[in-house]
């Protein structure tokens, strides 16, 4: 055992479904290892502002099959200065915490390193986030029960896109990351899917759904990522409306229900997985990683090393996309 014995723990950034069974996770992982355990509200504001608050086993009970985070999100622009860290450091002295937990994002993981730099305090991150767009692990939390609930949302849009021949451009999210429309495009059966890593034309697409019309389809679902680069549904949906006069073009923008909801089943295992594992590392001396998943696999990523790469898209699943679309 090292010389810890206070872990914080925080979620930073947008929400995503499975965040307070991760906090459930390194709440109880604690106390199981003999340390005390703070939730630190409101993200990093909540760091800054002192806002900590111990928790117990009881403290998480009931919280699993919930989505949000008990904890509170804020985005802190404070933080991302000198004097805002500084405060933030105070804070974690004067409470006699001697580690921290970060549920977010890659600009949550941004303050991380930025504290593990400046400060002799270990900062460990648990991948958050619904675009499952971070280095250095197979899923983030949040992906899979956003996923499914792109699915669902659209499932439901086809039965009317079908019954009024209407094509429909659904925008998902992925303002950096094509991940949440390339997968839902295949669950669903979109005829095109518009993501940011490949640039699509108007024109190509018009030319696509023409030869999609051809073979007789009554309806269309193009899923968009909102990161697009054509502009999103709208742009998209406008530029194509005026050759395709035969059909209703109609726009839909899932936005925010896709962060809401209960986690999924597979959610709360890669988030209790997650937990544990980020606990594990602090007692392990382990600082300044994002805790991962990679082929079932805990891996520990330096989060210099998730932050400056880039993950890409498996192209086989562009591949798989395009032949079942015909």
């Amino acid at each position: 055992m090292t010389k810890i014995k206070k872990i914080g723990v925080l979620t930073s950034g947008g929400d995503a479904p499975g965040m307070n069974a991760a906090i459930r996770a390194v709440t109880r992982t604690s106390i199981f290892h003999g340390l005390e355990v703070y939730g630190i509200r409101h993200g990093y504001e909540g760091m800054i502002n002192g806002n900590m608050k111990q928790l117990k086993s009881y403290s998480v009970s009931n919280i699993i099959q919930r989505g949000g985070t008990i904890l509170k999100t804020a985005r802190c622009k404070e933080f991302m200065t000198i004097a805002g860290r500084k405060k933030a450091y105070e804070q974690l002295k004067a409470n006699q915490i001697d580690a921290v937990v970060v549920i977010g994002g890659d600009g949550s993981f941004q303050g991380a390193r930025k504290m593990s730099e400046e400060y002799e305090i270990p900062f460990v991150g648990i991948p958050g986030t619904i675009d499952n767009d971070l280095y250095g692990t197979d899923y983030t939390i949040g992906y899979d029960t956003a996923l499914n609930t792109v699915v669902e949302a659209v499932d439901k849009i086809r039965d009317t896109a079908s019954s009024h021949n209407r094509l429909f451009f659904i925008e998902v999210m992925g303002r950096d990351a094509g991940f949440l429309a390339l997968r839902s495009g295949i669950a669903c059966g979109a005829e095109a899917v518009l993501i940011p890593e490949i640039e699509t034309h108007a024109d190509k697409l018009k030319s696509y759904l023409e030869e999609g019309f051809k073979r007789k389809k009554s309806s269309g679902i193009i899923i968009v990522a909102e990161g697009e680069k054509e502009g999103g549904a709208y742009e998209i949906a406008k530029k194509v409306s005026k050759d395709f006069a035969e059909y209703e073009v109609k726009v839909t923008i899932l936005g925010h229900i896709q962060r809401g909801g209960a986690p999924s089943a597979f959610d709360r295992v890669v988030a209790s997985t997650l937990g544990v594992a980020a606990v594990d590392a602090i007692i392990d001396d382990q600082k300044s990683i994002m805790v991962g998943s990679v082929n079932n696999k805990i891996v520990h990523v330096p989060f210099n090393k998730t932050l400056k790469n880039v993950k890409n898209i498996d192209n086989s699943l562009i591949e798989i996309s395009d032949i079942l679309s015909i």
